[in-house]
């Protein structure tokens, strides 16, 4: 395993770590999610992410879960948890969104489910514009204060926003995000390399990026239609499933071309594109989300892959999708 500083930060984060979403809870149960990540922790990984509206706080009480059952030392992992959507099916007002409530109080549930004393990494899931950017970083700067927290963040924020908190807290010497956590695929490119890298240079961000497989269109498993068990019929997530699809189709020629340059490679696509996405020297840690013991071992053959590609079949790569 390799490892990677977040951003500016002292904290060495594994370049693939493993997260939840739609799989804990939904996929998974608390037996397949030890097994998957007993073998994330053989390999080195040490980040695990989380968050409260995952399954409606499942994932995390099964993270915790799995965790305490596998007497992971609490100093030799990190693990995150994100705060915006709520983790009630129908949440009142004071049970989502960045209010200084709801973040103490989301705080303190996650705290509870994955049954540790601090979040290592913690995000906002999403801006609020009903909420002032001072008041998220004056409830966040607390938590870090209080020792519930270690580091916070932000999560598909946009750039505009994530300026002014970091301006507010270097105003009033508050502890400002460290961390952005983006979605970054080979389809999805345009904000993340012409918006965000140039802010987390200028600031020192650390990024933990989501969807490396664009939820795995970029495995080729949905050329000739859905699998059965793919997170694709998973309910609740038809919306994935009619967006993704539609894509598929659009972006039909530049796949084969992906998948033929993989073939090429002697690689299965789901490694070059997770080898891609570790080229950027922007990128902390790539997040993993495979419900299979054979994916992991494929995502884990990305480390050594990404050693090959040099700039001539980095090129070869983005060429096959548009930049978008």
């Amino acid at each position: 395993m390799q490892y990677r500083r977040l951003g500016s930060t002292g904290l060495q984060l594994s370049a693939l770590s493993y997260g939840a979403w739609v799989t804990f809870g939904n996929q998974l149960g608390r037996g397949e999610a030890r097994e998957l990540i007993a073998q994330c922790l053989d390999a080195g990984i040490n980040f695990f992410d989380n968050a409260e509206t995952y399954a409606n706080g499942e994932a995390e009480r099964i993270m915790g879960d799995v965790l305490v059952d596998l007497r992971v030392p609490r100093d030799a992992f990190c693990v995150s948890s994100k705060v915006f959507f709520g983790a009630a099916t129908d949440p009142k007002p004071t049970q989502r969104g960045l209010s200084r409530k709801h973040i103490r109080d989301a705080c303190d549930q996650a705290l509870a489910r994955l049954r540790v004393d601090y979040l290592d990494l913690y995000f906002c899931h999403r801006h609020d514009p009903e909420v002032p950017v001072a008041e998220v970083v004056t409830a966040m700067d607390l938590l870090i204060r209080q020792g519930k927290v270690l580091y916070w963040g932000t999560s598909e924020w946009p750039v505009e926003q994530i300026r002014e908190a970091i301006a507010f807290a270097n105003a009033h010497g508050l502890f400002a995000p460290q961390m952005e956590q983006p979605q970054y695929n080979l389809l999805h490119r345009a904000r993340f390399e012409h918006e965000l890298a140039p802010l987390c240079r200028e600031h020192g961000l650390g990024t933990t990026i989501w969807s490396p497989l664009a939820s795995g269109l970029l495995t080729g498993k949905y050329a000739d239609g859905v699998p059965d068990d793919s997170r694709l019929n998973t309910p609740g997530y038809e919306w994935l499933r009619a967006r993704l699809l539609s894509r598929r189709d659009e972006l039909t020629q530049g796949l084969a071309r992906f998948a033929a340059l993989a073939k090429d490679l002697g690689a299965a696509q789901s490694t070059l594109a997770l080898a891609w996405c570790l080229l950027n020297p922007q990128v902390s840690t790539v997040m993993l989300g495979a419900t299979k013991r054979a994916q992991l071992d494929e995502n884990f053959r990305a480390l050594a892959l990404a050693d090959r590609l040099d700039g001539e079949l980095k090129s070869r790569i983005e060429s096959c999708f548009p930049v978008a």
